[in-house]
């Protein structure tokens, strides 16, 4: 990295960037999203339902019988019918007499009467009321994201459409010197995938003046500078954030992620992000996902606790990423601080250790939330 080297007194704190981001966020409001388009987004409130099925349904194609008018039959001792059994198939409403369902090749007709060849049970290839989803069960939490499975729920219980938080992310990409656009393209689609509809775009040149001309009037609830947040000469994304707006820390006590600077454009809370990769993945993690959250009132994220295979060790004043891999129950420890793209690409969970800990010790039992 060109440029001088900050000593650690004039960095700032990440747990104070963050306050200071948070201090003016608030969640943004509730739109009524059809469920096609709600993959992603996350809910604004919960929804509960009635009994679903709402009635008892057959699972199967068959006759629609009473389990105690069949005691005993097998084809070898057929039971006559006393009436006449109803043919259903799968989805369709039992009648209200009737608790279970035959297949076809256990019941045969000699006009006009019926003999069964098979014993069933009650609720035997029946969906009972309520046995998918008692009444008044949740079928979205408030703050939940919603996936693929959730969506599914939802169409079978009658919903086409929910309420969810979606802000808008405006990723403002400052030219790299390779002319590649890997930190800018993996922060949006990891706003995306925390829900946010992202709005993508690229400054004409590395200068603060092409870098603020970009930044441009268009509404958002976060701003996203990637690249142009190095110290010196290479800061140009801080300078022109400074012309547009308020600088509120540049230099943060974080590895990766050194460079990396807040700040607010009126109201709008502005982070700028490092290009390089792995300062990129860090600045999203520690900055633009717990503002998100804020914005979308995500429920917490609940870490997964597993002892440590062995130690890690951080320098006390900054707060270090750690990527970890879960082998045989424990979490074995990658990387910290510098994080070469094998790493990343093989983690499957990440942690930041705070400014105040030296680390932690083997054996230790952590929590470190999926990647």
């Amino acid at each position: 990295m060109t440029g001088p080297q900050r000593p650690t007194a004039a960095l700032t704190s990440l747990d104070s960037a963050l306050a200071n981001l948070l201090e003016c966020v608030r969640a943004v409001a509730p739109v009524d999203c059809l469920l096609e388009n709600a993959v992603g987004a996350v809910a604004a409130g919960a929804l509960q339902r009635a009994a679903l099925p709402p009635h008892n349904t057959a699972m199967v194609d068959g006759w629609a019988m009473r389990a105690h008018d069949l005691v005993g039959a097998s084809s070898y001792a057929p039971v006559l019918l006393q009436t006449a059994p109803v043919w259903v198939e799968a989805g369709d409403r039992l009648p209200p007499d009737c608790d279970c369902v035959l297949d076809e090749n256990s019941v045969v007709q000699s006009a006009p009467l019926f003999e069964a060849l098979a014993e069933a049970i009650p609720g035997e290839g029946v969906r009972r009321a309520g046995e998918d989803m008692a009444e008044g069960s949740g079928i979205v939490a408030a703050g939940q994201r919603i996936g693929a499975t959730d969506l599914m729920i939802a169409r079978s219980a009658g919903c086409d459409r929910l309420s969810v938080r979606r802000p808008i992310v405006r990723v403002l990409e400052v030219p790299a010197g390779d002319k590649r656009s890997t930190s800018a393209e993996f922060i949006a689609a990891s706003a995306r995938e925390a829900g946010a509809r992202v709005m993508l775009a690229k400054a004409d040149a590395r200068d603060a003046q092409s870098i603020a001309s970009a930044i441009g009037g268009d509404a958002c609830d976060l701003l996203l500078i990637v690249g142009g947040s190095g110290v010196g000469r290479n800061d140009a994304a801080v300078a022109a954030l400074a012309a547009r707006g308020d600088v509120v820390a540049h230099g943060l006590a974080l590895r990766p992620g050194r460079t990396a600077a807040v700040g607010r454009i009126g109201p709008t809370p502005v982070i700028v992000i490092p290009g390089t990769p792995s300062h990129a993945l860090a600045a999203w993690l520690g900055l633009a996902q717990p503002v998100l959250d804020r914005l979308t009132m995500r429920m917490l994220r609940h870490p997964i606790v597993r002892p440590l295979a062995r130690k890690i060790a951080s320098a006390i004043g900054f707060s270090e990423l750690v990527l970890l891999k879960a082998v045989d129950g424990d979490w074995r420890p990658l990387a910290t601080g510098d994080l070469p793209l094998q790493q990343i690409a093989t983690a499957d969970a990440w942690l930041i250790v705070p400014a105040e800990s030296e680390g932690y010790a083997a054996g230790a039992h952590i929590g470190a939330l999926p990647l």
